[in-house]
């Protein structure tokens, strides 16, 4: 029987206890070491009775772990995983993979001439339902897929933005949330060709973003939406939706994402199918919904145990440095499109 996999933990924030709350209960895995420069770090290390750093280059040196899950500021994401990578470490890096292209194409790089895995935490992919919805439409449930249409809409409490950094550029929903959206689009859907947009912070004044409008032009012809705001009384986001984190109310019966196709179309997270009974059917045919069986399993779970594979070398990354660069590259050009008025093409990694 394999030992524990001996896995660091670098930063102790509101991430990185929610992974360390699913590593308690994995028997392949274990905390070994905690670096968080904050204060109140000391009191969960020794409440875990872990040894605290508050540099992770000395956590690396001493404690040596064999994995790590890194989960400081998005400003540090890069500079850490690399540190990491250089000593051998494998990384579950917590999104966004970086906050530039520029910087992730170096995470890339030496992930590959290290050969040392990251793996990225857009978690939501890990959700068995996504896995089922992804497997619908790949085996032509929805036919030729043709338009999408995902909503964010919900409200964020002003205590929300009593912490100084979320009302800075950089630190709106669209890096801080929607890249989930926008990672599960490029998921489902492939990948995306260009991008129009708009934004306004029109309700709070604050120098990032309240509320977004996207267009997206698929690369496989497929055309998209999403609309969101974090400024609206609304039950339409995948948080509220999914169940998948029990902080938020459930709206068990409200979509975020509408996919249709030629013969077919899903809501989601509900995973209701609809279809005609017969071929060449139209709008004077009533269509026939059906319930998709919704897989149990927690994303944050699943992606922990993918991650102990992934750094035993029995797996590669559901999501890669590369891969994430690509969510990554999708957001840079949807500020782009935003500050110029034109569409905008995706840079490629």
């Amino acid at each position: 029987m394999q030992q524990p996999l001996r896995i660091a933990l670098i930063g102790a924030g509101v991430m990185g206890r929610q992974h360390q709350q699913h590593l308690a209960q994995l028997a392949a895995a274990e905390i070994c070491a905690i670096a968080d420069p904050g204060p109140q770090a000391a009191a969960y290390a020794a409440g875990l009775g872990v040894p605290l750093f508050a540099d992770h280059r000395t956590l690396l040196a001493e404690a040596r772990p064999q994995a790590a899950i890194v989960a400081n500021p998005n400003a540090l994401h890069v500079s850490t995983a690399l540190a990491c990578l250089e000593q051998g470490v494998p990384v579950l890096l917590e999104k966004p993979a970086g906050i530039g292209l520029d910087e992730v194409r170096r995470l890339v790089e030496a992930s590959e001439r290290l050969g040392v895995p990251v793996l990225v935490g857009h978690h939501r992919r890990h959700n068995p339902l996504i896995a089922r919805a992804r497997a619908l439409i790949a085996g032509g449930a929805l036919g030729r897929l043709t338009t999408v249409t995902a909503l964010w809409q919900l409200q964020k409490p002003a205590s929300y933005f009593d912490v100084a950094w979320r009302r800075e550029p950089g630190a709106g929903m669209l890096l801080t949330n929607l890249i989930h959206d926008l990672d599960l689009l490029r998921h489902l859907c492939g990948e995306v060709r260009q991008v129009q947009a708009f934004s306004d912070n029109g309700v709070r004044g604050f120098a990032n973003e309240d509320s977004v409008a996207v267009l997206l032009q698929f690369e496989n012809g497929a055309l998209g939406s999403l609309t969101a705001s974090d400024a609206v009384a609304a039950p339409w986001s995948w948080e509220l939706g999914s169940g998948e984190n029990p902080v938020y109310p459930r709206q068990f019966d409200q979509p975020c994402y509408l996919l249709a196709g030629t013969e077919g179309a899903l809501s989601l997270p509900q995973l209701q199918h609809w279809r005609y009974a017969q071929a060449g059917a139209g709008w004077h045919q009533p269509l026939l919904r059906s319930s998709e069986p919704l897989p149990a399993g927690e994303a944050l779970r699943l992606q922990l145990e993918h991650f102990v594979q992934v750094a035993r070398g029995e797996a590669p990354p559901l999501v890669s440095a590369a891969d994430a660069g690509c969510t990554l590259a999708l957001v840079e050009a949807i500020r782009q499109a935003v500050d110029s008025g034109r569409a905008v093409a995706p840079r490629p990694l």
